[in-house]
């Protein structure tokens, strides 16, 4: 691991890989379970590089075929807990999200949601992770395709590497 930049020490705590096991639905799409994949990478500088993968997986936990991928940054914000992410989707989505770190608590919500012509219509998005014992817990709502913002995706992470 590479020392975390002073300005993100309230999330670094965040580095290294995380593993686990999610549930989503939303009221336009059945209900799913996942396996996700997310890593939080440091070289030093005042930004953590993020990406995370994921595999859709049945009832036995097999995976059936690759599901969404997100890459970005988690940035320092003006304020030491204050912080900016920057996340770019495959499906056509970028999202820039400002929030808040408290202890092993962050609150994100989106402050600009940008789309290509052919990418789902997503009006905001909030996010929530925390420590959870050793592991990473994390829920997303979204407001999407006339729907009002609600619960979209959820996980628990445990880490996996360094």
């Amino acid at each position: 691991m590479t020392d975390v930049h002073t300005d993100l020490e309230q999330i670094a705590w965040l580095e290294g890989t995380w593993w686990g096991f999610g549930v989503g639905g939303y009221p336009t799409i059945d209900s799913f379970r996942y396996e996700q994949e997310v890593t939080f990478r440091s070289d030093g500088r005042p930004f953590l590089q993020y990406e995370s993968k994921t595999w859709l997986i049945d009832d036995d936990g097999e995976r059936i075929r690759p599901g969404a991928g997100e890459v970005g940054w988690w940035r320092p914000g003006a304020s030491p807990r204050e912080l900016e992410v920057l996340i770019a989707h495959h499906t056509g989505i970028v999202e820039v999200y400002v929030g808040e770190v408290a202890f092993s608590k962050i609150e994100l919500a989106t402050d600009l949601v940008a789309r290509t012509a052919t990418a789902k219509d997503v009006g905001g998005v909030k996010r929530l992770y925390g420590k959870v014992e050793e592991d990473l817990a994390y829920a997303i709502d979204m407001a999407a395709v006339g729907q009002p913002l609600q619960s979209h995706i959820s996980a628990r992470l445990q880490r996996v590497g360094s």
